[in-house]
């Protein structure tokens, strides 16, 4: 078959009751493509007798109005070779918005939000995708329980017992796409339901405040203190439901004590609320035994929310829901609303991870490197800025700096991104913004170990600049 006998399609229609000629159709939407730039110069177009077929019309209606395009020099025709869009045709130029520059890299990245993504176990990972994929039957290709594989559903319930003390039956794990979905899917849930306030530890991440207020969920802020929320303020609070970063609080790095936890299990039960624990990175420690997961207390009252995040990659998108059984039948259908449910190949693939222990050296290996980075900043800090106060270093993946009262957060971002650092504070992280201690959060994972003292001198500085203006 030549070049000019393989069909080619382009979207046309002609109508019969159109007052117009089928000649004079085509004409105008071959016209009005090219014109809009839909058809571009030089793009090929069907033969006068492919289209033809297309159509259901006669060659000639279609070599009239080809011939009509190219004596307005909008088609070549050349004897023997493809028509085409003619390359003096010019397509009208819409304006369109500036393109913005893309942000220049930093020089230091000391931002808590993710976690060392070079060292992100590709091989390892590629090969149980590999397998993975080729142990799929064609069955597991469709779409098939929105609450997801039950080769990942499995081997997360056992793996989330045997290292955070989950109580989580295979069928009361939902995948989602991040921790964000998750909690966003147990909001509109919980909305639905009739609750109408929920708590947040105050500070707390404001993005997911924005999550719980998109659903229409009223924010109440409980405080916090170096032994987590306090709990003697739940009762006067009234909320229907709290979300809470029990083992090491976001962004402070407590951890609920024994004595808070038993205090929020007897509201919990008194209110028959519903808690959302976020376990964000209960996986790092480094200078303390680990704390088990609060679910495991009263898994009927809370939902146990994990991801891959900041374990292996955010680029993964895979987290996860441990959910008690009176929302389950709830929060399956909101997630199969939602997608129809998470990349299901990538689901074999981190099963298959899970059950080859890939995740357990993988912390084993990061936990080490984490901490000599974690210890490296710490020491420079105590030289750099003496003034610092230093918490929630125990475990995780950042470090609070608390600052004499007397700085101002904002000042401090400006000038450090002035030397090219980005940091984060806590200002927005409080309800009202800027109400706590000034306290910058300094994340340890993405930044090299030898940048590690340039980057505090250089902070330091940026601190100290504030301090003369």
């Amino acid at each position: 078959m030549d070049e000019t006998s393989q069909p080619i399609e382009v979207l046309l229609s002609v109508s019969r009751d159109d007052r117009r000629g089928l000649g004079t159709q085509i004409e105008a939407q071959l016209r009005g493509a090219i014109r809009e730039g839909r058809l571009r110069a030089g793009a090929r177009v069907p033969s006068t007798r492919d289209l033809a077929r297309q159509l259901g019309v006669s060659r000639r209606v279609v070599v009239g109005a080809y011939e009509q395009l190219a004596a307005e020099g909008y088609l070549t025709l050349r004897q023997g070779a493809r028509p085409c869009v003619a390359e003096t045709a010019r397509a009208r130029v819409f304006p369109t918005p500036a393109a913005s520059a893309p942000a220049a890299a930093p020089r230091f990245d000391l931002r808590p939000r993710a976690p060392d993504v070079s060292a992100f176990p590709r091989s390892e990972w590629l090969r149980c995708l590999r397998d993975a994929l080729q142990a799929m039957t064609n069955a597991e290709l469709g779409y098939g329980d929105p609450r997801g594989v039950e080769a990942l559903r499995s081997a997360l319930a056992d793996y989330l017992g045997r290292v955070r003390g989950v109580v989580a039956a295979p069928e009361r794990v939902v995948i989602t796409n991040g921790y964000s979905q998750g909690q966003g899917i147990i909001c509109r849930v919980l909305a639905a339901r009739g609750a109408r306030r929920i708590g947040f530890e105050n500070p707390s991440h404001p993005d997911q405040r924005r999550i719980a207020e998109r659903a229409g969920l009223e924010i109440v802020p409980i405080a916090t203190d170096d032994a987590g929320i306090r709990v003697d303020q739940l009762d006067r609070a009234a909320v229907d439901a709290l979300v809470l970063t029990p083992a090491h609080q976001h962004p402070t790095g407590a951890v609920l004590t024994g004595e808070r936890r038993r205090g929020l299990l007897t509201w919990l039960r008194q209110r028959d609320a519903i808690v959302i624990e976020d376990d964000y990175d209960a996986e790092y420690r480094y200078d303390r035994a680990a704390v088990g997961a609060l679910q495991g207390l009263e898994p009927d009252r809370i939902v146990y929310a994990g991801s891959a995040s900041k374990t292996l990659a955010p680029a993964l998108r895979l987290g996860w829901l441990v959910v008690p059984a009176r929302l389950l039948a709830a929060v399956t259908d909101e997630k199969d609303l939602a997608d129809c449910g998470t990349a299901r190949i990538e689901q074999h693939a981190f099963a298959t991870f899970l059950a080859r222990g890939e995740l357990d050296r993988h912390l084993r290996r990061m936990r080490a490197r984490y901490r000599r980075r974690r210890d490296l900043l710490l020491d420079e800090l105590a030289h750099a800025l003496p003034e610092a106060t230093v918490r929630g270093i125990a475990a995780g993946l950042h470090a609070t700096v608390e600052l004499p009262g007397d700085h101002d957060e904002r000042a401090i971002l400006d000038q450090a991104r002035r030397r090219g650092i980005n940091l984060m504070t806590t200002y927005d992280f409080w309800i009202p913004p800027g109400t706590g201690a000034p306290t910058l959060l300094l994340g340890y994972a993405q930044i090299p170990v030898p940048a590690i003292p340039t980057a505090i001198r250089a902070l330091a500085d940026a601190v100290r600049s504030t301090r003369e203006r």
